[in-house]
């Protein structure tokens, strides 16, 4: 099976904040809506995802964000079975980061997710609403 299969396409953007607040009054300022709002618990981080067309942007507030260009910290690719893609990156030796399936109680059912590391530093992460 072609790990392409697995794959719908892009999911979100990550980036962290400092500041949720004046993030999320930036984006509406763009013309984003708020989507979804929670907090992570296990990080104890603000989490705000910020929805323009099918363009999604997921702000948390680590106040470890490093306020210089190259901020974005991750792509989300959305797959269709996570248990399966994880399988395969990792079969195909794309797991450098050797990360497990994890879920978070976002959106209605959840998300598991697990992220890579790509040849820039640059993370990767698959995920899947449930």
């Amino acid at each position: 099976m072609d790990l392409r299969e697995q794959m719908n396409g892009i999911q979100h953007v990550g980036v962290p904040t400092n500041d949720m607040e004046t993030t999320v009054k930036f984006y509406e300022a763009l013309g984003f809506e708020v989507a979804f709002q929670t907090v992570n618990e296990a990080a104890n981080e603000k989490v705000t995802f910020l929805k323009l067309g099918n363009l999604v942007i997921e702000a948390y507030e680590n106040k470890a964000a490093k306020l210089e260009s190259g901020a974005i910290d991750h792509v989300a690719i959305d797959v269709k079975n996570i248990e399966k893609v994880h399988e395969m990156v990792t079969a195909a030796g794309l797991n450098t980061t050797r990360d497990e399936i994890h879920f978070l109680p976002f959106w209605e059912n959840g998300v598991k997710f697990f992220t890579i590391e790509g040849p820039n530093k640059e993370k990767v992460e698959f995920s899947q609403h449930l």
